[in-house]
């Protein structure tokens, strides 16, 4: 494996031409990125209107909920094995091109969907057009840029993910204020239209002079596998038993055929993910530090904005407007994150941001339907301070691993474990929070009739709806629903949190420290070699 040290990469290697417009790319790059990434931060906030009935909403329940996200994620994460490798063998600029204009359909199909299972469809279309997207950014940044500048432009790119978590929510906020909630999928249209123009503009094409092969049977094992696990996890918590035949049965197929990919990828002489990039204790470490704070991060946010606006009674609009000092915190912090990494070393950094993200995710646990809206806002901060100085140096450590030409391959790696552990995140933490809620309510539902019980019971939006539809008679439902609410958020958040301290013993063990002034390359920067 090419280490960064390596002479082969160390001299100039970007052509004139394309080295003086490189900021002008990365800001086209970026412009993609958004598009990707705001896609589920405005869906976040639209969560609650989707789920309420027809005509304001389309009735969906917690479970097709986490379908509408996860039918995205999982495609998204499946694909981007073969996006990564086919950016590599076809250009990467054709395949950010396709990938934009199939992402630009799903989104005007989405926003004309009738029904929750239409809206699951269509966001499976969306994840495929951005499994050809995110990766594509990611391999061309590292082909427009000399190595001395890719930490700082990985950082400015990280930020942008910062970016989007701002944008997204305030905008999902006053589009669901003004227009339907289709309204938040239809906006990236334009968006998609101004980011094709700027890219046949700006964007040179790349691609590696010695490319694998397409690996169909990977690909197909790979969905098949994370679509099994995360319906079994989305089914256990819907049933509110883990152990119920149905659940442990696609669970473990779900893992068998995860297995069989694992084994499938390591005999293959053309492997969609080459198995050898793990034996690399540094690379593995950050790929699982990476994957780690996604799943604690994507749990905790599906459960905050059920907080905010079904217990605390905020809007979209000032719910996404909550969220802005996790995004500010993050603008501030990634592209920063590298002076804390040449000062403290790899180990150190991100073992302190996970465990801060830790500790602002236990403090979820101590939130209550009168919390001060100010102490929100400083865990929101905290919390995104601590992805910065995650987010930033794994990504760094990830794509400077491999050779430059295999940048699509590493992006995808990268992308793709922090999109299944964003996908398990949403699937596992969704479905603590599922069955801490039944568990809370069940016996409050007696005044119901016996067939909308476990309706009623699936989530804390089913439940007011049911309470809404009683009248009066159901106002005594409310209290309760908000207590067995903030009982179930109170349990999921701790699961979170300690996913987010098994991330930072994992980077604490095998990531580099700081390594002494003798060596470091010319430009100062650590050098991430792994210890074989």
């Amino acid at each position: 494996m090419t280490s960064p040290a390596d002479p082969a990469v160390a001299g100039p290697r970007i052509p004139e031409a394309v080295h003086r417009r490189r900021w002008a790319i990365l800001g086209v790059l970026m412009l993609s990125l958004l598009i990707v990434v705001l896609d589920n931060s405005i869906l976040n906030v639209a969560i609650k209107t989707i789920s309420t009935p027809a005509p304001t909403g389309l009735g969906a329940t917690q479970s097709e909920l986490e379908w509408a996200i996860n039918a995205y994620t999982l495609v998204f994460a499946g694909l981007l094995f073969s996006a990564g490798l086919l950016g590599d063998r076809l250009g990467r600029k054709r395949v950010l091109l396709g990938g934009l204009a199939v992402f630009g359909i799903g989104s005007a199909l989405a926003a004309s969907s009738g029904s929750p299972e239409q809206l699951i469809a269509f966001r499976a279309v969306m994840g495929l057009g951005a499994a050809f997207v995110m990766p594509a950014t990611l391999a061309v940044l590292m082909n427009v840029f000399e190595r001395d500048e890719q930490p700082k432009a990985i950082g400015i790119w990280a930020g942008g993910v910062g970016l989007a978590i701002a944008i997204g929510p305030i905008t999902g906020g006053v589009l669901l204020d003004h227009f339907w909630w289709g309204s938040v999928f239809l906006i990236n249209v334009p968006i998609v239209v101004l980011a094709l123009a700027l890219m046949l503009w700006l964007v040179p094409d790349s691609r590696d002079p010695n490319p694998g092969r397409i690996d169909p049977v990977g690909v197909v094992l790979s969905v098949v596998g994370l679509v099994l696990l995360v319906y079994g996890i989305i089914k256990g918590g819907q049933l509110a038993d883990f152990t119920d035949p149905k659940v442990l049965s696609t669970i473990g197929a779900g893992l068998v055929v995860l297995a069989a990919f694992v084994v499938f990828e390591k005999r293959s002489d053309h492997p969609s993910i080459d198995v050898t990039y793990f034996k690399n204790k540094v690379f593995s470490a950050a790929i699982a530090a990476l994957a780690l704070v996604f799943f604690a991060l994507m749990g905790v946010t599906f459960f905050s904005v059920f907080y905010t606006q079904s217990v605390r009674g905020y809007s979209p609009l000032q719910t996404g407007l909550l969220m802005l000092p996790l995004a500010a915190a993050q603008l501030i912090f990634a592209p920063r994150a590298r002076l804390v990494v040449n000062r403290f070393g790899n180990k150190a950094t991100t073992t302190g941001g996970l465990l801060i993200l830790a500790a602002t995710l236990a403090a979820f646990a101590a939130l209550e339907s009168d919390t001060p809206v100010w102490a929100l806002e400083v865990m929101f901060f905290l919390m995104g301070a601590g992805m910065a100085h995650v987010m930033t140096p794994v990504s760094v450590v990830i794509m400077q691993a491999l050779p430059r030409e295999k940048a699509g391959s590493a992006s995808a790696l990268s992308n793709t474990f922090r999109q299944v552990g964003g996908a398990l995140g949403i699937a596992v933490l969704g479905s603590v929070l599922s069955t801490a809620y039944r568990n809370g309510i069940e016996d409050k539902l007696g005044v119901l009739p016996a067939g909308a019980r476990h309706t009623a019971g699936e989530s804390i939006e089913a439940t007011l709806g049911v309470a809404e539809k009683l009248g009066p008679q159901g106002n005594a439902l409310i209290a309760p629903a908000h207590d067995a609410f903030l009982h179930a958020m109170h349990i999921t958040a701790l699961w979170g949190a300690g996913v987010a301290v098994v991330g930072a013993v994992v980077v604490a063990v095998f990531l580099p420290g700081k390594p002494p002034a003798d060596e470091k390359d010319e430009q100062g920067r650590e050098l991430v070699t792994a210890a074989e």
